[in-house]
Parts: structure tokens; C-alpha cells; sequence
């Protein structure tokens, strides 16, 4: 059953949306396949139930090649309660700090460090005239409340922000809010940290080196990277696109993953602005196994996303007729 819970808080010079949308769906099965519980058992956190509202609800399975990722993770947070995890985009990161979420029951509060958001949204803010009402942000809440604080394109964060919290992550364990007279928030006993990034390089604008003083308090650091890339085709992305698909080929999804795997590398190699994840070629065999053509089922999902550049588009285009064959 799913369940859409609103709020609103709404003044002259303020607005806040939350909009928090549910599945009621046991996890029972899912959680068969991960050995989680040792670092992170779910039946020791609890949290009011608009926190809970924050745990994620009917994440998929995260298909790797032996890495153990989840365990690793759910290690790392319970060893030293934070951790980092590096790879180029599309290469499930995000899908694993949910699943990891879901499989602990733990709340998650995101952020996306590359959307520029202010500190007051982070930390929180004054609403109206005088002192008489505060909003905690994201931050605070989360040290607050407990969870996961997912910090997406971390190498994006402004140095402001990244300062604030390192008394946070240490051995000190507090907040500092000085946008509300220097109040000391405690970190709670639950209050985990994930922060993910791609490599610092050419083809990532805007990305810089994590400062030293952040890289130290990251205790585990776990690299991600596609399944399939160039030469390197894994058998278990092909039976994905299979099982996914109603009626999809084989063949079909041989060349899928083929082409997936040769704009990857184009990708790493700077040469294209973007690799494909596993997500967006199901799109694609979607579509095929829905009696669209192979060609024409590219142009409207891998072709379309990797540009909108009409020569990048071009250049996609071609590797997928050579690898197919049309």
C-alpha cells in the first residue's frame, strides 16, 4: 500500500515543502540476501514515527561481482560510523546507500553537495521577525534525530559547509549552530555518514580533492565501477536485462550491454559526457522487448541521454550500429 504524507511550513519570506512518499512493503525477503545484521540490525533502532516516514521503501536488489558492497558498508558504519564510496556516475551508488537504509532501517537525509544548497537550508534558519520560531535544516536534523546522511557529489560541497562539520565527525561529536547563538548540538548514537563522489578529473567539472581534514575522517573508502566496460562484459548484466524484460533475446541484450560497456569507456576516457547505468539500458531493452527496433528504441533512450549535442549524439549513434551491426 503506498501512503503520500504532505507538509507545508509557509511564511512571508520562508517555504518549506516536505513531501515524503512511502511503500508499505516488508524487506523480509530482500534481507535474505545480505548479511547485515551483525554490523547493523534493524531491531535495535527506533525513531518517531515522522522520522520513519525517511526509511526507504521497496529499493531493488544491488547486483555486484562478489564485492560484498552492502556489508562492507554496513561495516564501515558500524565500525566508525562514516564512510566514503568513489566511482563514475551511474555506477550505483546512490541504489546502495537506499538499500543499505532500508535493509538497517535507518531514515535517510540526502543531499546533493553539487546543487549549490544554502547553510540555512542545511542547518537551519530563523523564520519570521525575531527568534520565537526555528527551523532545523537537513544537518541538524539529522544529528538530531539519527540515520543516514547521504552526502551525494561530496567533492562539490562548498568549504564553508565541509568546516562545519568536522567537529561533527571527530571525536568531539557535536554541532556547532552559530546561526542560533552558538548552540551545541549532539551527535545521536545512530547518526551514520555516507559521503559518495566521482574522481576528481577533467571530465567531472567542478569537482576538487576532498580537503584533508574531511578525508581523515573518513575511515573506509570503497570504489565503485560499471559491471561492464569496454572488453569486460559481465554475463550477470546480461541475464538482468533478461529477467527484467518481457521476451527480450538474448542477442539483444548482448549488444545492449556490448554498447553500454563501449560508452562507458568512452565516458572514462573523457570522450562522452556520459555512461550509461544498468537503469538506462533496461530502458532501452524495455522498449525493444515492446516491439519497438533496436535502433529506434536507442534513439529515444541511450542516444537522447548521452548529449544534447547533435555531433556527441552522432558519435553515440555510431558505435551502436557498428556493435550491431545495422
Amino acid at each position: 500500500m503506498k501512503e503520500i504524507v504532505n507538509s507545508k511550513v509557509n511564511d512571508e519570506n520562508f517555504t518549506l515543502n516536505i513531501h515524503v512518499s512511502t511503500l508499505k512493503k516488508s524487506t523480509h525477503a530482500l534481507s535474505k540476501n545480505y548479511d547485515i545484521k551483525k554490523y547493523l540490525d534493524p531491531e535495535k533502532f527506533s525513531f518517531s514515527p515522522e522520522i520513519s516516514e525517511l526509511i526507504p521503501r521497496d529499493t531493488p536488489p544491488y547486483l555486484d561481482n562478489g564485492e560484498k558492497y552492502v556489508e562492507r558498508i554496513a561495516r564501515a558504519l558500524s565500525f566508525f560510523k562514516q564512510c566514503a564510496l568513489i566511482g563514475p556516475s551511474g555506477t550505483g551508488k546512490t541504489h546502495i546507500v537506499y538499500l543499505v537504509a532500508e535493509l538497517a532501517g535507518l531514515p535517510i537525509w540526502e543531499i546533493n553537495c553539487g546543487l549549490q544548497t544554502s547553510v540555512f537550508d542545511l542547518f537551519g534558519r530563523y523564520v519570521g521577525l525575531g527568534k520565537e520560531n526555528w527551523i532545523d535544516g537537513l544537518i541538524t536534523s539529522w544529528s538530531k534525530h539519527g540515520g543516514i546522511l547521504y552526502l551525494d557529489e561530496a567533492n562539490m560541497m562548498k568549504q564553508d559547509i565541509a568546516t562545519r562539520l568536522n567537529p561533527i565527525l571527530d571525536q568531539r561529536g557535536h554541532l556547532v549552530l552559530t546561526e542560533k547563538d552558538n548552540e551545541i548540538i549532539q551527535r545521536h548514537k545512530y547518526a551514520f555518514l555516507i559521503i559518495s563522489m566521482n574522481p576528481v578529473s577533467s571530465e567531472f567539472a567542478g569537482t576538487k580533492p576532498i580537503n584533508a581534514a574531511m578525508r581523515r575522517r573518513m575511515s573506509v573508502w570503497l570504489n565503485f565501477d560499471y559491471m561492464s566496460v569496454g572488453s569486460k562484459i559481465d554475463e550477470k548484466e546480461i541475464d538482468l536485462l533478461i529477467k527484467k524484460t518481457n521476451g527480450l533475446s538474448r542477442q539483444d541484450a548482448e549488444i545492449i550491454v556490448k554498447v553500454g560497456a563501449e560508452l562507458r569507456k568512452q565516458y572514462k576516457a573523457g570522450d562522452l559526457p556520459y555512461g550509461p547505468s544498468v537503469g538506462d539500458l533496461l530502458n532501452w531493452a524495455l522498449l525493444i522487448s515492446d516491439g519497438a527496433s533496436l535502433k529506434d528504441a536507442a534513439e529515444e533512450t541511450i542516444i537522447s541521454l548521452t548529449s544534447d549535442d547533435v555531433e556527441v549524439q552522432e558519435m553515440a549513434r555510431k558505435i551502436i550500429c557498428k556493435i550491431a551491426g545495422i
